[in-house]
């Protein structure tokens, strides 16, 4: 019987630096949010969530640099890369529980939670005692407490934004067929664009968020519809920076030869991970924009 050698890695800090920084933004942003939506001035909860966030790029970097250096050293063998493959699909499929049970909020909100409140189901006497002028209408305009906002639009920077990761699938797809021809340069080319696309992604989302909470008075008290709206595109928008994040590595990596016709799981497994998030937003914008 014939026997591969199967390479146990050495202890890593990497893991636990990982989690001081998810602590970091989880603190920071608990304290920063309230003071952003109440319009204080002052605190130390974006200082916090800063560093957190530069925590954590600093370890997607580090742990990249230690897993890179072991593949290229020949530590890794067939069972390894069976493992590597598994991991991956592991991961995502998590990734879609994550937003399914996010999903499942936000049906659950406009589905049976509103309509109750407006009198739903049989439930009149609670909509006459306690909210008697809501309407149990999605999206919600108008909060029980009378607070009002403004529903996004689908149209203007949510469609550019769906046009610009739409794209951005395209062009991982072809840096994926042009490394499998070895066409280096265009596969350089199709991966840099991926980025910047992302990265376009990113700041119109920024831009968006900012014209909300600037123009349109969608917030975060802004009752069940601003909770939900920033609750899945925030964390969709934190994906795809992780996402952006995961293809300059690659980018990185083809810059210094590495990857082959044969051999670029590292590729693969970002360009899986690159088609999640996309696949995420066309849902968000249907459920959350449109509908």
């Amino acid at each position: 019987m014939k026997h591969e050698h199967y390479y146990v890695p050495a202890k890593s800090y990497w893991p636990i630096m990982g989690a001081l920084g998810l602590f970091l933004i989880a603190f920071g942003a608990g304290h920063f949010v309230p003071q952003v939506t109440s319009g204080q001035q002052g605190g130390y909860g974006g200082w916090l969530l800063l560093a957190g966030v530069l925590v954590i790029i600093v370890m997607c970097f580090g742990w990249f640099a230690a897993v890179i250096r072991e593949s290229m050293a020949g530590l890794y063998s067939g069972q390894m890369d069976r493992s590597f493959r598994q991991g991956m699909s592991w991961f995502i499929f998590s990734e879609v529980m994550f937003f399914c049970a996010f999903f499942g909020a936000l049906f659950y909100a406009r589905t049976f939670a509103v309509p109750w409140l407006g009198g739903g189901s049989n439930n009149i006497l609670t909509h006459q005692l306690l909210w008697p002028d809501f309407s149990g209408t999605w999206p919600v305009a108008t909060t029980p407490g009378g607070k009002s906002t403004e529903v996004m639009p689908w149209m203007g920077l949510p469609l550019y934004n769906t046009l610009i990761l739409l794209s951005s699938s395209v062009t991982v797809h072809l840096a994926h067929l042009s490394l499998e021809k070895g066409n280096r340069l265009a596969l350089k080319l199709w991966l840099l664009a991926t980025i910047l696309l992302g990265s376009c992604f990113l700041y119109l989302q920024g831009v968006e968020y900012i014209h909300a909470y600037t123009e349109m008075g969608l917030k975060l008290d802004a009752g069940i519809y601003g909770n939900t709206f920033f609750l899945l595109t925030g964390f969709h928008g934190m994906h795809v920076t992780l996402g952006t994040l995961m293809l300059l590595v690659m980018w990185l990596r083809v810059q210094a030869g590495h990857f082959s016709a044969q051999k670029h799981f590292g590729f693969m497994a970002a360009s899986w991970y690159w088609h999640f998030v996309d696949v995420v937003w066309l849902c968000l914008f249907l459920f959350v924009y449109i509908l």
